[in-house]
């Protein structure tokens, strides 16, 4: 039998250290693995794909472009031209409109394969409940509906690690106290739906994360945060930075802006710094603030969205639109506007 030579006290002890040494290491490397990942969302590269007219409607929501009567495969073969043309700026997310009027329809099945086609071209895809006519004055007024509404699209979509669920846009109906409420009994009745792909929208017409930040009983979701000029009327390009700072509390690392947005069909040029338009400096502090913070954001819209501007289009929308049949072609609307929104990606 070999036997290995007593070692020194000298020599144990340097062992013992070293053993030490690596533990603790070893240690700090499985909390800092453990820790939640929320350090930033930049992650989140998107557009808002909307109904033209806007997705407050007590129907059957049919984002621009499709049409009631289109099939699943050819929803698809429409989501999948937007999708290629607005993956061409960068995008890799996309904010989808859901209602109690078209979950669980026969329109549902076809309206899925918007998502499908951008879950299986690896886009993220954020389901975000419109008031309808379950909801009143920015509250829901049928939790039975709602719930068994988000029942069904959890059902069919908890598993997809690449869908994301916004219980509901722009609760404003509620006081601060109430809509936390309201949502942490969301969180408790579909406990099944991942608490990290959950977007818990701030007070207000989410515009404020403060109070939802501060609330124990998210821990672990997002945030959903707006931020309109027409919230809060002119101010400085400092001014504007500040504030929205301000609104996002301690939460911007779990925050994704799913709604801010400008004109883009007037020509703004949003590149100059010393612009003294509203628009430019509004955009160019949001964007600013992003990419400080490291947030992601879903543009409002990127097609559809209010008609405005006396054209039969928003004009905040980032691209005009135009094809026939399954072929929808989309052309960017400002440049200097696409590369603001680019730089507060991140890109």
């Amino acid at each position: 039998m070999n036997r290995k030579p007593p070692q020194s006290r000298t020599a144990v002890l340097r062992r013992s250290l070293l053993l030490l040494v690596v533990s603790t290491l070893a240690l700090g490397g499985l909390v800092a693995t453990s820790a939640p990942a929320d350090a930033a969302t930049n992650q989140f590269r998107g557009m808002n794909w909307a109904v033209l007219g806007d997705n407050f409607s007590k129907g059957p929501l049919v984002i621009s472009g499709l049409s009631q009567t289109d099939s699943n495969a050819t929803v698809r073969a429409k989501a999948k031209a937007v999708y290629d043309d607005m993956a061409a700026i960068g995008v890799n997310t996309v904010r989808l409109p859901i209602n109690t009027h078209t979950v669980g329809t026969t329109w549902w099945n076809n309206y899925r394969g918007a998502i499908d086609a951008a879950t299986e071209r690896g886009f993220k895809v954020i389901l975000a409940y419109w008031e309808d006519g379950a909801a009143s004055g920015g509250k829901v007024t049928d939790y039975n509906a709602w719930n068994t509404m988000w029942s069904q699209v959890i059902t069919t979509y908890g598993g997809n690690g690449n869908v994301y669920f916004e219980p509901m846009n722009e609760p404003h109906g509620y006081s601060s106290a109430d809509w936390r409420n309201a949502a942490a009994n969301w969180l408790s009745a579909h406990s099944s739906a991942a608490r990290n792909r959950v977007l818990i929208g701030g007070t207000g017409f989410s515009q404020d994360l403060r109070d939802v930040c501060n609330d124990s009983r998210f821990s672990g979701t997002l945030f959903s945060f707006h931020y309109y000029t027409f919230f809060y009327g002119a101010m400085t390009y400092d001014a504007f930075r500040s504030h929205m700072q301000t609104r996002l509390g301690n939460c911007a690392s779990r925050a994704v802006v799913t709604e801010y947005g400008a004109p883009m069909s007037n020509g703004l040029n949003y590149a100059n710094a010393s612009s003294t338009d509203n628009y430019v400096r509004y955009l160019r502090a949001v964007t600013q603030v992003m990419r400080d913070n490291q947030m992601g954001g879903t543009y409002w819209p990127g097609i559809g969205g209010k008609r405005t501007d006396g054209g039969g289009f928003d004009w905040y929308s980032m691209f005009s639109q135009s094809g026939s049949g399954t072929t929808i072609d989309l052309a960017v609307r400002n440049a200097s506007g696409r590369d603001r929104v680019r730089y507060g990606w991140g890109l």
